[in-house]
């Protein structure tokens, strides 16, 4: 049965990595009739407490005229309305009107490039418009976005929205928004604007550093310009090293690679460096970044493995998990991660290539309709990748101690991190202090981790006290800052306070918005307005709704229990009593 096991998650990873075309994603908006009595969700098909939220209507403006009448007609019926983007890739409830007669405004149309001017090297686009069509017409033209996201299916007011960002310390850093040197916003008003007011910032208004990361709460971004940097190449290479000097590299590793950054496999003890930097446009080199997990892939290949991974955690199987993270590693660090030295294959380290080229990837989303035969990996038609995130960013002058204590953990438990490396590990970006108001407030390092989530919310996962433990750590002992468009509820619990000019980006939302109508309850509780994000129930420790504090929380009735963590002693976690034959 164990070599049985073994050789299913072989095929499995056999069937990620093969390159097919592939079913796009399916709108996350759908309406019974026209564009009337309509629900959202995200491209996961599920937020952190699993609903699906309802709108009265759809709208798809496709022209800022048109926009602004939207948004005026709606102001002026007291509507609530929320921005939706074309991908809806943020797992929190950020494009939820509230109650059952909003208003949803896709910027899907918006999505033309209007400018770009060579002197100045700068690009204007709508809110509605790709990353990846960002940097493929900003090549086009000579020119580069430095800094970007991994993943390309982004729109860039949705990007903008949520503080996204790449990975490096050098220069303004690695966040889209702090090349942001204008934008045009459309607010609610009054009847002397005509229910509908454009505002035109650019550097020399202070309203810009709000507006720049604004979780949608401002208004509707109909445009933004973008300073670029002329097209150059980069070189990259991957080493892999024992993780036991990780807290005392990370820091300095950050500053002497452009744009360095680290992916840990604590189980194994071991980390992936990428030495990352601008070469000459004159050296020689074609390469391209096909990252393995962002591709097609067919769709039975996504079941065995999704498959694989329930039954493992049906049997506490914490040893067949560690295989499977070790083979999983194993693949990607010898295909490059879907790096290549030219369009076909990967040859050896330095790949070398032109930036528009390496810095992001997706192509699950460059696909004809296949009837769900391939699919990306996390689509919720089929059955495969179905997962949490957890992302934050922790300040560079405690980084060493935050990761120390991630390895006595890993020393308490050798196999417990094992369910992080089945989906690559802890990924490590690098990112410098933004002058936005919701922005990074010092030079961090973002850890970015992914792990499997149950379909059932009362089921706890493999070892989730370890990952609860880990997110308590960094949130509430290292003051980590959580990535707006990631994370569970209880990231965002009083985040609000960590930001140090959160008064100034409440006092510009209310002079945009002062009748809250593109807030909503979510919004409203992640910047302290009213309430709590925690929602209190049996069971919502289990899946990040609360802290465990008490004993409802993890549903003593289905052999749960709260205690204190094993290293942080204010950790409340939450454990199922095992049977000894479990353990």
């Amino acid at each position: 049965m164990v070599k049985f096991r073994r050789v299913l998650r072989s095929t499995c990873l056999f069937l990620l990595l093969f390159i097919v075309r592939c079913t796009p994603p399916e709108d996350h908006i759908k309406c019974v009739s026209e564009n009337n009595n309509c629900t959202i969700t995200n491209s996961y098909g599920t937020f952190p407490d699993r609903s699906i939220c309802q709108a009265a209507y759809a709208a798809y403006p496709t022209t800022e005229e048109e926009l602004i009448s939207l948004v005026a007609n709606a102001t002026k019926a007291k509507r609530k309305m929320k921005v939706a983007t074309r991908f809806s890739h943020s797992i929190p409830k950020l494009a939820c009107p509230d109650g059952l007669d909003g208003l949803l405004i896709s910027t899907k149309y918006l999505n033309r490039v209007l400018e770009i001017d060579l002197q100045s090297m700068r690009m204007s686009v709508e809110s509605g418009v790709t990353q990846r069509q960002l940097i493929n017409e900003a090549a086009k033209a000579g020119l580069a976005l430095p800094y970007a996201p991994y993943w390309w299916g982004l729109t860039i007011g949705g990007l903008l929205g949520t503080g996204a960002h790449g990975s490096t310390l050098w220069g303004k850093g690695s966040s889209v928004h702090d090349y942001v040197v204008a934008l045009t916003i459309v607010s609610p008003s009054g009847p002397e604007d005509g229910f509908a007011k454009v505002r035109r910032l650019d550097e020399s208004n202070s309203e810009l550093n709000a507006a720049k990361v604004s979780l949608g709460v401002l208004g509707v971004i109909s445009k933004v310009t973008l300073q670029l940097q002329p097209l150059f190449k980069r070189s990259i290479s991957y080493v892999v090293k024992n993780d036991s000097d990780l807290g005392d590299e990370a820091a300095s590793f950050g500053r002497q690679h452009e744009f360095a950054d680290v992916t840990w496999y604590p189980s194994q003890r071991k980390a992936a460096y990428r030495i990352d930097n601008r070469v000459s446009s004159n050296t020689s080199g074609n390469g391209v970044y096909d990252f393995i997990p962002f591709r097609s892939t067919l769709s039975v290949g996504l079941a065995l493995v999704r498959t694989t991974e329930e039954n493992q955690e049906s049997l506490h199987d914490a040893e067949g998990k560690c295989i499977s993270a070790r083979l999983t590693t194993t693949t990607l660090l010898t295909s490059a991660y879907g790096l290549k030295n030219n369009v076909i294959a990967f040859t050896g380290y330095p790949v070398i290539g032109y930036h528009n080229r390496l810095q992001s990837s997706g192509t699950c989303l460059d696909s004809p309709e296949d009837a769900l035969m391939t699919a990306c990996p996390w689509d919720p038609r089929v059955k495969g990748e179905y997962f949490l995130q957890t992302t934050f960013s922790i300040s560079l002058s405690v980084v060493k101690n935050f990761i120390q204590d991630v390895q006595k953990l890993v020393n308490l438990e050798p196999k417990g991190l094992c369910v992080l490396e089945q989906y690559n590990g802890i990924l490590m970006r690098y990112v410098k202090a933004s002058s936005a108001y919701l922005g990074k407030q010092e030079d961090a390092i973002d850890f970015d981790i992914t792990y499997f989530r149950s379909k059932d919310p009362g089921t706890p996962r493999l070892y989730e006290d370890i990952l609860e433990e880990i997110e308590q750590l960094a949130l509430f002992k290292y003051g980590a800052l959580p990535h707006w468009g990631k994370n569970r509820n209880l990231a965002f619990d009083g985040a609000i306070n960590k930001y140090k000019n959160a008064g100034e980006f409440l006092r510009v939302k209310q002079m945009y918005d002062p009748f809250g109508l593109l807030s909503n309850e979510w919004t409203d509780q992640v910047l302290g307005l009213k309430g709590s994000v925690t929602i209190v129930r049996e069971g919502c420790a289990l899946e990040g709704l609360c802290i465990c504090s008490e004993d409802i929380h993890c549903a003593p009735n289905k052999g749960y229990f709260c205690r204190t963590g094993k290293i942080y002693e204010k950790a409340r976690v939450c454990t199922l009593i095992r049977k000894k034959k479990q353990l």
